[in-house]
């Protein structure tokens, strides 16, 4: 197997663009549609809450494919199992683009979220075979600068395309840009040899595992919706998720053939690595999450706008990258990751002080700031979780931890909605209760309005709604700030050396 690992491209800069333009594509295609939603749903002719499986379908079945990637990988090779992916992609994006109808499109769009599983951790695993291994944290470097660019792209491009031409063309884009990926990914890789081992197929795993993640991804898509455990729909999926998880996790544990490997956590590293991949990058999903819908429903920002204010977290990760890749290796990764998580945590501290009166300079350089933790934040932690497996436990590795971010994130988006929410109504009742004739200061306030006339009335309310808001969103950031601050104790868990040096 290590003899795989030798492989050079003939070009290894082009075999690394086809291998990145692949991951930005998919990891584009995550976000670019949310914003689309709207204007899908109107022309489809039906509701914003049916245009929402859009989203939901596609997270389903790409949470699904992800842990089965190490298997397939195992099975047909890694580079073919990564070309047809790219291709079953480009076909599935060309269907998504013809659909004429609101079923037919979300049946689409399961199957590329399905294709679309193994792209990013088999473009990590080729990255790192044929880079040398002394390249090798330049290779994470350069994959996870993909992975910061791309989400923040998404919303902007996706916007444009939809307001100039049509919500189609968000999934036709993908055909150009994955042929021509998949082209030199193949001229580039199609000598290297791979070792194959044929194992039977874990039915059972893999009914678990389908069913288990399929109710837990719906139940976390649409819990907000549905007022969680008030709803028997998310009640019975949250019963059908824990007793399939659960079973999954004791039958792969004990299976000959496990079609996940969850053995993997019983290297250490790998286990530290992961934790705080999984919580780090929640956090970090949940502020680009927020932050947006915080500029558009309080500030007044459009879509565009929005997507540009959030845009400089991408510009140092962007331009620096490469450094980091050629020059982390000098430094203990632990140190790294520290650096990057305080950070990130200092920039949600500074947005706590935000209030409605912030201009957009400020909130695009503190998204520049934080672009300087965004950059060490990847890189090391992939390289922490990976030091310890040998190369055919890279694709396997690589998919179970990307498919545990992804769910994370899937919890994220969940929790943060809700949390946010909450506090918002908090906040607006304890402001109410101010608003009385035995308040001196808010009767002094509505009578430059007017006195207690409807209209001041509905005036306060919605200033009130407003600060409440703004309010819950500084509430959410201080927490974000001391969650990272958590997490500085877990990465030092992992042990060194991060980096063999045979």
């Amino acid at each position: 197997m290590e003899q795989n690992y030798q492989f050079r491209p003939q070009n290894l800069a082009l075999a690394a663009i086809g291998l990145c333009l692949a991951t930005f594509m998919q990891v584009l295609d995550t976000t670019i549609a949310n914003v689309a939603l709207p204007t899908i749903a109107g022309n489809l002719g039906v509701s914003s809450d049916q245009g929402n499986w859009v989203i939901t379908s596609f997270a389903v079945c790409n949470a699904i494919a992800l842990p089965l990637t190490g298997w397939v990988a195992r099975t047909i090779g890694e580079t073919k199992l990564f070309l047809g992916s790219v291709l079953l992609f480009v076909i599935s994006s060309f269907l998504c683009g013809m659909a004429q109808s609101m079923s037919e499109l979300i049946f689409f769009r399961a199957l590329q979220g399905f294709c679309s599983g193994p792209l990013f951790p088999m473009a990590q695993t080729l990255m790192m075979a044929i880079f040398p291994r002394h390249k090798r944290t330049a290779a994470l470097a350069i994959i996870s600068m993909v992975t910061v660019v791309a989400p923040i792209v998404g919303p902007i491009t996706g916007g444009w395309i939809t307001d100039n031409y049509s919500w189609r063309w968000i999934f036709y884009i993908n055909i150009p840009i994955g042929l021509f990926a998949a082209s030199v990914t193949w001229v580039q890789l199609r000598h290297r040899l791979e070792d194959k081992i044929r194992t039977p197929i874990d039915f059972i795993g893999l009914a678990f595992l389908v069913i288990g993640v399929g109710a837990l991804q719906v139940m976390l898509d649409k819990g907000n919706n549905l007022d969680w455990f008030a709803s028997n729909f998310i009640m019975t999926l949250a019963g059908i998720a824990t007793v399939s998880l659960i079973a999954f996790v004791i039958w792969e544990l004990t299976a000959v053939h496990p079609i996940v490997n969850l053995k993997l956590f019983t290297d250490r590293n790998f286990t530290v690595g992961t934790i705080a991949l999984i919580f780090g990058y929640s956090a970090f999903f949940a502020i680009n999450l927020i932050l947006p819908q915080w500029l558009e429903t309080n500030m007044g920002y459009t879509a565009i706008w929005a997507g540009l204010a959030a845009a400089p977290m991408g510009i140092i990760p962007l331009l620096t990258s490469s450094l980091v890749g050629k020059y982390a290796p000098k430094f203990d990764m632990r140190l790294l990751v520290t650096l990057s998580f305080l950070v990130i945590s200092s920039s949600c501290f500074i947005r706590a002080h935000f209030n409605s009166e912030t201009n957009f300079a400020i909130i695009a350089f503190v998204q520049g700031y934080m672009g300087i933790g965004v950059v060490l934040f990847f890189m090391p932690l992939t390289t922490i979780l990976l030091s310890n497996l040998d190369n055919h436990q890279l694709a396997e590795g690589a998919g179970l931890a990307t498919f545990l971010r992804v769910l994370g994130s899937s919890f994220a988006s969940s929790l943060s909605i809700w949390i946010w929410d909450r506090r918002e109504i908090f906040h607006y009742a304890q402001l109410n209760e101010h608003i009385s004739q035995h308040n001196p200061i808010a009767t002094q306030y509505l009578s430059q309005l007017g006195g207690f006339t409807q209209s001041a009335l509905a005036q306060i309310q919605q200033t009130m709604s407003n600060q409440a808001l703004m309010m819950s969103t500084i509430d959410y950031f201080t927490m974000l700030g001391w969650l990272f601050v958590a997490l500085l104790a877990i990465i030092w868990f992992s042990k060194p050396p991060f980096i063999r040096s045979h």
